[in-house]
């Protein structure tokens, strides 16, 4: 489905200028641009945001011929305009300085100093524009013992902790596992597109911007939300329980006759009324089994009695039943299933935007939903170096002339599509 796109956003009017690359920093931006803002994508003549090349799968043009645009780079990009600039060069740095004169907030991932040593750091751009939010996403921070060091979402996952809850426990044949997506980026970007918000509201009443230091490490530790406070409060190291939860019960996959199903019971009286659709009200009445937390206490007892009930029946009749006596249930959808449900749909989650290789693109839809001010889907994810003439010109005021000769020595690159791979 096609939202057709607003007059305003609520970021209408600010200018961000990303000089981030990967998932981070552009999870934060393309929210940041979905509410409005203008986006400024700084990327490398010639090759451009690492994910281009993170495929396949690559977008597929009007004859079927693989683009450069890879999936992974379509993610996270659209509502930004892709300016293609060498920052190794002299020149090139200053055409980001005086970007960054004329934006309202930046964003970048740059290891810690290598952008001080540019002279494209919060100091230093601060100075010629106090009102500047300077936003730094990196592995573990500005500061601290392992600063210095690289950050990648995998490694992240495994050092801030979610990876020794995530999966089978050693029992069961299992092994601390990752996430199937990116999460520990993503949610690092949206804390940070949280921040850039409140700095703005800042800003409106002092009138001064500031530097924010956002890392991985610390957006992965605190979204180990109730499991670390379990850890905090108790002193015990929580486990893997593959599906379970570790303070509902039942709470987790059981198998259907033909596949699992999603059993979500979180009080005692949607037990009750699991157990009498069971066929089994004795459970509830069970003392090891009435309370939720006696029930957590016996789930080594309880799950298997559970498991032998539910294998007699289809997923489908166990949701229907379910459903219908209001107890929580559902689906183990794969991603097909998900992008062609109903619900999906409605909710516009499936969005599709024109684009000038394939005619057009299907994409993720933004979660926000707001009254007055929507999100906007104004472009798909740039090809590389698209808009270069377009921002440069617009903003700092360069000619025809002034663009030919940068890009003929290398310092920008214009090019309306990226060569096929």
């Amino acid at each position: 489905m096609t939202e057709t796109p607003v007059k305003n956003g609520a970021l209408d009017g600010l200018v961000v200028l990303d000089l981030s690359r990967i998932l981070a920093g552009p999870t934060c931006t393309q929210i940041l641009g979905d509410l409005g803002a203008e986006v400024i994508k700084i990327e490398r003549p010639g090759r451009g945001d690492d994910t281009r090349g993170w495929g396949p799968p690559f977008l597929k043009d009007r004859d079927g011929q693989e683009t450069a645009e890879s999936a992974y780079y379509l993610s996270s990009n659209r509502n930004k305009a892709s300016v293609a600039i060498d920052l190794s060069t002299a020149e090139g740095q200053d055409l980001i300085r005086k970007l960054a004169g004329k934006a309202d907030i930046l964003v970048e991932n740059f290891k810690v100093g290598d952008l001080k040593r540019r002279g494209l750091d919060y100091e230093t751009l601060a100075g010629q524009n106090p009102a500047l939010i300077y936003c730094s996403i990196t592995g573990f921070g500005q500061t601290g013992p392992y600063a210095h060091r690289a950050g990648y979402d995998f490694l992240i996952q495994g050092m801030g902790g979610i990876m020794s809850l995530t999966g089978f426990p050693d029992e069961e044949g299992g092994t601390p596992t990752k996430t199937g997506v990116g999460i520990a980026d993503v949610m690092c970007g949206m804390y940070a597109s949280v921040s850039i918000l409140a700095a703005l509201n800042h800003r409106t009443r002092t009138g001064k911007g500031q530097h924010i230091d956002m890392s991985l490490f610390d957006a992965q530790v605190s979204w180990l939300i109730n499991q670390g406070a379990a850890h905090l409060v108790s002193g015990e190291v929580p486990g893997r329980l593959g599906n379970g939860h570790p303070t509902i019960v039942p709470y987790e996959t059981f198998p259907a006759e033909d596949g699992p199903f999603i059993l979500a019971v979180g009080n005692d009286s949607q037990f009750e009324r699991f157990c009498a659709i069971a066929g089994a009200p004795e459970l509830a009445g069970d003392p090891r089994f009435a309370r939720n937390a006696d029930r957590v206490r016996n789930r080594k007892v309880l799950v298997p009695i559970i498991r032998k009930l539910t294998i007699h029946k289809p997923a489908a009749d166990w949701i229907r039943l379910l459903e219908e006596a209001g107890v929580p249930c559902g689906p183990v959808n794969d991603l097909g299933a998900v992008f062609s449900d109903p619900h999906t749909l409605a909710r516009n989650l499936r969005i599709t935007l024109p684009h000038p290789l394939s005619g057009s693109v299907d994409l993720i839809g933004s979660p926000i939903k707001m009254s007055d001010t929507p999100v906007q889907y104004k472009a798909a994810p740039p090809c590389l170096g698209a808009d270069t003439g377009n921002i440069l010109h617009r903003h700092l005021g360069l000619g025809a002339d002034q663009l030919d000769a940068l890009a003929s020595r290398g310092i920008i690159q214009k090019t309306s599509t990226p060569d096929k791979i």
